[in-house]
């Protein structure tokens, strides 16, 4: 009986081991947050001893670049009263896209969350946004800041509750 090439080789089986263990873990890996770290410029912007919050109705759900060179974030349109709306960054883009958020035009809202200024325009970075009495959208931990995308999933639920 004649034994197949990979047996006669060893390392061979070796050698296709390390490469599929290789790929797994940098697929596993961190991923690269596209200007969204939590050490990133824009997310230094946002203060939690600056928290704020207000309220009004959706205008629009949709997608910006916050800054230069990041990666696209999910924002809403809110109107607060009849001259003032005002842009609110969510979360990245990647980590739940308009489509996930659980918002659309006419819902009216309690944004919570930080002013910050981007390139002399003022846009609000929310932590949460909540739609009545049973609905709420949580994207940073109100206390510090720090963003649920930069966290595990054990996190995550940890700070929802």
């Amino acid at each position: 009986m004649k034994r197949p090439f990979y047996l006669k080789q060893p390392w061979i089986v070796l050698a296709l081991l390390i490469v599929s263990f290789a790929v797994s873990a940098q697929a596993e890996g961190p991923q690269d947050m596209g200007g969204w770290e939590k050490d990133a410029p824009y997310n230094q912007l946002y203060d939690a001893r600056e928290l704020d919050s207000f309220k009004g109705s959706v205008q629009k759900v949709f997608t910006v670049v916050p800054m230069s060179g990041m990666a696209p974030a999910t924002a809403i349109l809110v109107e607060e009263a009849e001259d003032a709306v005002n842009v609110v960054h969510i979360c990245p883009e990647w980590f739940a896209g308009p489509q996930d958020i659980g918002l659309r035009r006419g819902d009216r809202v309690n944004v919570k969350g930080v002013w910050a200024e981007i390139d002399g325009e003022f846009v609000f970075m929310a932590a949460k946004v909540k739609k009545g009495d049973f609905f709420e959208f949580k994207v940073r931990v109100t206390s510090d800041g720090t963003p649920f995308w930069t966290m595990s999933k054990e996190e995550q639920e940890k700070h929802r509750n």
